[in-house]
């Protein structure tokens, strides 16, 4: 199997652009520059191209708290957090305000990141070659697609959650931004369909668009992985095996052998490269910034600051020789070891879940596309050093899914809000596990919508 690496970027790579985009959607950035003197040779879009990349690895992004944040904000049962930092505490008992910094900052950020995706998406033909050209718009499309899907988890109410075609969501911004003066530059929230389609189009786009090996950046199967997550969020089974089962019949990735491994804890250099289970990963690297994941779950031995605890509890639920429950440090309190690698990868979407996607598809359709759900369950809980299941149910799949992606992806929430689970306590449609808009966003434009309870 082919070994992808990934994202190694300098934070100046943005030079080339920060300049010419607003700091926020809706507030008047600090400096304005015409994208055509800006932008004018290819050369300049890949720069721009670059910094897309690096702004969604920023911390509050795919640096690790666009994961780690709806985790505090259903998983009580699950972890404990004991930080000082408000905002977080505010989203842990789920008392979100308007102003809570940590919602404002991914709201921020992921406009910046869809704005820079428009700007390169605004500037293909300035490409030198054909392959050049679709390749950048498979990466840009693929970026925007990704985060307007998540805003529209953070921000909107549950696909299954009443009419997705009236509920409201993210705003859909699809060209770029480059005066916050007129008019034109305020746009108010589309539906919750609306920004699926959105992230779907993106994301098919990409998919087409982008070649198979991608070296650094992401490839074919990244957007396939990440529509087969998003098709399983709104319950539409039968795409999600389809793009589950593309991504693991390409022969493009493996599994590590050793789970512990997909963690890379044997040694911490400042550069790691991919796995081969790795579809899309974030790597953050000493010279861009932090690993929020490492940041908040890591003690401080291991470069974080020990805020996130797991309890007895959740640790009580791994069958005695599964090396996934053997995966903590249990002493006076309980942590998860996957994160004790500071300049670990943050792993956006990796091999495992898609075997896991394609068993509850296949599941739930009485299929076996590509193979029987037990025999993917059973993968998965082979490499957790788990005897085989002569036959699985909906249960066992889920169970698999939170024991072998815990702590990763925000799945704690999302799961529970796609499956119609309760949340921290809190009914799966609760308007408290919700993101406000921020409130700062609706005084700078009065065509946006606050959320119910805010």
């Amino acid at each position: 199997m082919k070994k992808i690496k990934f994202i190694y970027i300098s934070a100046t790579a943005l030079a080339l652009f920060l300049s010419a985009c607003n700091k926020q959607l809706n507030i008047k950035p600090v400096e304005s520059v015409d994208q055509n003197q800006a932008i004018k040779t290819a050369k300049d879009v890949q720069g721009v191209l670059v910094g897309t990349y690096n702004r969604l690895g920023q911390v509050d992004l795919y640096g690790g708290r666009i994961f780690m944040e709806p985790d505090l904000l259903a998983a009580q049962a699950e972890i404990t957090w004991t930080g000082t930092y408000t905002g977080l505490t505010q989203i842990t008992v789920q008392a979100i305000t308007r102003d809570n910094s940590f919602v404002e900052n991914t709201w921020l950020d992921a406009y910046q990141v869809i704005n820079q995706a428009n700007t390169v998406l605004a500037n293909l033909d300035k490409a030198d070659n054909a392959d050049d050209k679709a390749r950048w718009e498979g990466e840009a499309k693929f970026i925007r697609g990704l985060m307007y899907f998540d805003l529209a988890r953070l921000f909107g109410k549950p696909w299954n959650d009443g009419d997705p075609s009236t509920n409201l969501a993210a705003a859909i911004v699809s060209s770029p931004t480059t005066s916050a003066d007129s008019e034109g530059a305020k746009v108010g929230r589309s539906t919750v369909k609306q920004v699926y389609d959105q992230a779907i189009n993106d994301l098919t786009a990409a998919k087409s668009k982008l070649p198979e090996d991608n070296d650094f950046y992401a490839n074919k199967y990244s957007a396939s992985a990440i529509l087969a997550r998003l098709y399983l969020q709104k319950g539409d089974y039968t795409n999600a095996l389809k793009e589950a089962n593309t991504v693991i019949t390409s022969g493009a990735f493996s599994l590590v052998p050793d789970y512990t491994k997909e963690f890379l804890l044997s040694s911490k250099p400042s550069h790691q490269e991919n796995t081969t289970e790795d579809i899309f990963a974030i790597q953050v690297t000493q010279q861009q910034g932090i690993n929020s994941l490492n940041e908040f779950y890591a003690s401080s031995a291991n470069g974080g600051r020990g805020d996130i605890k797991i309890t007895d509890d959740f640790l009580a639920e791994f069958e005695a020789n599964d090396v996934r429950g053997q995966f903590y440090t249990v002493t006076s309190v309980n942590r998860t070891k996957k994160f004790d690698n500071q300049y670990g990868n943050v792993h956006v979407v990796r091999l495992a879940e898609m075997y896991l996607i394609r068993a509850e598809a296949n599941l739930r359709g009485g299929t076996s596309t590509g193979a029987t759900p037990a025999s993917d369950v059973n993968t998965i809980r082979q490499r957790a050093g788990l005897d085989p299941l002569v036959t699985v149910n909906l249960a066992t799949i889920l169970a698999e899914r939170r024991h072998e992606l815990c702590f990763e992806g925000g799945f704690f929430l999302h799961d529970a809000k796609r499956l119609k689970q309760s949340a921290g306590g809190l009914p799966y449609n609760s308007p408290r596990l919700v993101y406000p808009i921020p409130q700062r966003e609706i005084l700078a434009n009065s065509k946006l919508v606050q959320n119910e309870g805010y």
